[in-house]
C-alpha cells in the first residue's frame, strides 16, 4: 500500500515547486549545457566540480513520478501536455529542479556557507528516517544508501542556507501606499480596430469624438443621478469585467493615476488610455487585510529578486556538462513495488529543527 502521507495538496504544492524551478532558471540552465559524453558512466550531468548521479536523479524522479500516480492514477504520463507527454515534461522539471539545488549549493560552497554540528547531526537523522522507511525492493532498485541520502539532504541544506542568507539584506519595509489595492468599475470604449492579422487600426478624429461625446454623456447621467454606474458599465463598457481590482503597476499608467486619486464613490472625469476612452468609479480605496496580505507578496517578490540578480551572475561563469547518451535512457520507474514518496517530506521536517 502507498504510504498515507500522500495527499494531492502535497502534490499539487510538488508540481507547482517544480514549474517554477524549471520556470526560474531551468530554460537558462539548459540552454548552455555543453552535451557530452565525457562523464562516468552513471554520471548524469556536472555543473563546475559537482556532478549528479543516475542513482540521485532517479531518487528525485521516482518520488515525484508516485506523486502524480496516486492522485492521478498510472494512465496520466500518457496525457500530452505543450506537445510531449507529461512524463517527458516531469522527467525535464525534475533535472531542472536537481540542476538548480546543486548549483545554489555551489554558490554556498563558494562563500563558505556551513552547516552546524547540530544541523549535521539533524539531518543524519532524517538520512536514517527515510532509508529506514524504503522497502528491500525499494533499496535495491533505487540503489539507496544512507551515505547517498545524506548527500543530497545537505546540498538541500546548504542551498536553503544561501539562499536565507542572500534575501536577508532585503528590505522588509513596504508602505501601505505602495500595497494599497483599489477596487474601481470601469466603463471603456475602445478608439481602435484590429484588421485580421492584429494590427491595431486608429479610429479617425471624427470616429473619436463620438466616443469621447459618448462617454461624457455616460458621465453625466451617472452624475446626475439618472442611472447606475453598473447599470451603464453592463449596456455600454467594451470590457468584459466591470469590477477589477489592482495595485500600482499593474495597469496601463493613465488608469493608475486616474484611479488612485479617487476617493470611494467618486466618479472620475473621462480620460484617454491606451487603445480606449475610461469612466471610473472608486469602490473601495483601501482594504487593510489586502494590503497587508500584498505587502508579503511584495517581499517574496524582492527577494526573488535578490536572489537571482546572485544566482544568475554566479551561474553564467560555470561550464555544464550533461551525458546526453545516459539522459536518452532515463525513463520513468516502472519498478513493482517502488512506492516511496517521502524523500521530501523527511527533508522538510528536518530542516524545522534548525
Amino acid at each position: 500500500m502507498r504510504k498515507s502521507l500522500r495527499k494531492k495538496g502535497q502534490l499539487v504544492f510538488c508540481c507547482l515547486l517544480l514549474i517554477g524551478c524549471l520556470s526560474a532558471c531551468g530554460d537558462s540552465e539548459r540552454g548552455k549545457v555543453v552535451f557530452t559524453t565525457a562523464l562516468a558512466k552513471d554520471e548524469l550531468f556536472r555543473i563546475d566540480k559537482v556532478s549528479c548521479s543516475l542513482q540521485e536523479y532517479m531518487l528525485y524522479l521516482t518520488n515525484v513520478q508516485n506523486r502524480y500516480e496516486d492522485a492521478f492514477g498510472a494512465q496520466i504520463w500518457q496525457v500530452d501536455y505543450k506537445g510531449m507527454t507529461l512524463g517527458d515534461n516531469v522527467k525535464d522539471n525534475v533535472l531542472a529542479q536537481i540542476a538548480r539545488m546543486k548549483s545554489v549549493y555551489l554558490l554556498a560552497l563558494e562563500k563558505e556557507v556551513a552547516l552546524t554540528e547540530r544541523e549535521e547531526a539533524l539531518l543524519a537523522q532524517a538520512a536514517k528516517t527515510y532509508v529506514s522507511s524504503l522497502s528491500k525492493t525499494e533499496a535495491e532498485a533505487l540503489e539507496v544508501t544512507e551515505e547517498l541520502v545524506l548527500q543530497l539532504y545537505k546540498e538541500n541544506a546548504l542551498a536553503d542556507k544561501v539562499y536565507q542568507q542572500i534575501i536577508a539584506q532585503v528590505n522588509p519595509e513596504i508602505s501601505d501606499d505602495e500595497a494599497r489595492t483599489i477596487t474601481v468599475e470601469q466603463i471603456y470604449r475602445k478608439t481602435v480596430n484590429e484588421d485580421k492579422d492584429g494590427n491595431k487600426i486608429p479610429y479617425s478624429e471624427d470616429m473619436k469624438k463620438a466616443v469621447l461625446e459618448q462617454m461624457e454623456g455616460l458621465r453625466q447621467q451617472v452624475v446626475d443621478g439618472e442611472s447606475g454606474f453598473t447599470e451603464l458599465a453592463g449596456k455600454y463598457s467594451e470590457k468584459e469585467t466591470i469590477r477589477i481590482s489592482f495595485q500600482k503597476g499593474e495597469v496601463d499608467a493613465a488608469v493608475e493615476k486616474v484611479a488612485f486619486g479617487l476617493q470611494t464613490e467618486e466618479i472620475s472625469p473621462v480620460f484617454e488610455a491606451e487603445d480606449g476612452y475610461y469612466l471610473l468609479k472608486c469602490i473601495s480605496t483601501f482594504d487593510r487585510a489586502e494590503t497587508d496580505a500584498n505587502k508579503l507578496v511584495i517581499i517574496e517578490k524582492r527577494k526573488n529578486e535578490a536572489f537571482r540578480k546572485e544566482y544568475d551572475a554566479f551561474v553564467e561563469k560555470k561550464a555544464r556538462k550533461l551525458n546526453e547518451k545516459l539522459w536518452e535512457q532515463v525513463e520513468l520507474n516502472q519498478t513493482a513495488g517502488v512506492d516511496t514518496v517521502s524523500f521530501f517530506e523527511v527533508y522538510e521536517e528536518c530542516v524545522k529543527g534548525f
